[in-house]
């Protein structure tokens, strides 16, 4: 499909609350598409609507195990504890902000078909269903972080590439 901009911190859009989606359209579909194809282009492992300039409660997330598309999604349930690093595409050229979030997390989503399902996830997975979820309200990472962001090393901003040290 197509490569969206990421939209960077400081832009508006991120600081606004989602719409639910309430019907599968083509239009949409097509979002969900762009949505992996850019995730999966900036090798993030999850991406939400607001990130692409779509205020939409969409995201879509891939820790290794194949992609997750949540349509609607709401915690229901968090267990346990786990501070770790995050970083995020939309707030590019910095890593290292730690952040305390649960170590269990379940979440009530639709599907692309529009169908209600219940997903858990653990460690990674939960930080990534709760940091993509927080953007749909309009909340970035960097709110949580404990202490300070570093730069990233390595990072080209010209090109918003990450490059290989050798």
């Amino acid at each position: 499909m197509a490569i969206r901009e990421v939209r960077e911190m400081g832009d508006d859009v991120l600081e606004k609350q989602c719409k639910p989606v309430t019907k599968m359209t083509l239009r949409t579909k097509i979002l969900i598409e762009d949505m992996l194809d850019t995730m999966y282009e900036k090798m993030g492992v999850g991406l939400a609507a607001p990130q692409v300039g779509i205020l939409k409660q969409i995201v879509v997330i891939d820790v290794g195990e194949g992609p997750i598309v949540l349509i609607n999604p709401e915690i229901i349930e968090t267990s346990g504890e786990q501070t770790g690093e995050e970083g995020c595409l939309s707030v590019p050229g910095k890593w290292g902000g730690i952040v305390t979030r649960p170590n269990h997390v379940k979440v009530r989503a639709l599907d692309e078909n529009m169908e209600e399902f219940e997903i858990e996830g653990e460690e990674l997975l939960a930080r990534a269903f709760c940091h993509e979820i927080d953007h749909l309200g309009g909340h970035l990472y960097v709110e949580k972080v404990e202490g300070e962001l570093h730069d990233s090393p390595a990072y080209n901003e010209e090109d918003m590439e990450y490059e290989v040290e050798e």
